[in-house]
């Protein structure tokens, strides 16, 4: 079974940039598309953005265009999102999980990974 671990997330300033990565493991990521969603404390977790297994496709939620880009290493099983231009309103822990790339629902995404956790400061 695929398994999914984010790591790279940490404290940056408004304004800043973070990379984080969503490294697989278990089993081809290739087959999979990957999306990205983040939780803040006390609201729901919510789509960020996703990319087709092939990386041809990418969809990104409102709030982040323009801001964030994903994009994949197959070579390397390994997803990126690069956030740029961070707004203390991104907040949240940040998940990986594998799914369809569709309309960013989160039950179209299982094998989630533990989270990373990302603060960004006014």
């Amino acid at each position: 079974q695929l398994q999914l671990a984010e790591s790279g997330g940490g404290l940056v300033q408004s304004g800043g940039s973070l990379r984080l990565s969503c490294a697989a493991s278990g089993g081809r990521s290739d087959v999979a598309s990957i999306g990205w969603f983040r939780q803040a404390p006390g609201k729901e977790r919510e789509g960020v953005g996703c990319i087709s297994n092939t990386g041809s496709r990418t969809k990104y939620a409102d709030s982040v265009k323009g801001r964030f880009t994903i994009s994949r290493e197959n070579a390397k099983n390994t997803v990126y999102l690069q956030m740029n231009n961070l707004k203390p309103e991104d907040t949240g822990i940040y998940y990986c999980g594998a799914g369809l790339c569709q309309g960013l629902r989160r039950s179209d995404f299982t094998s989630w990974g533990q989270g990373t956790q990302v603060t960004v400061s006014a």
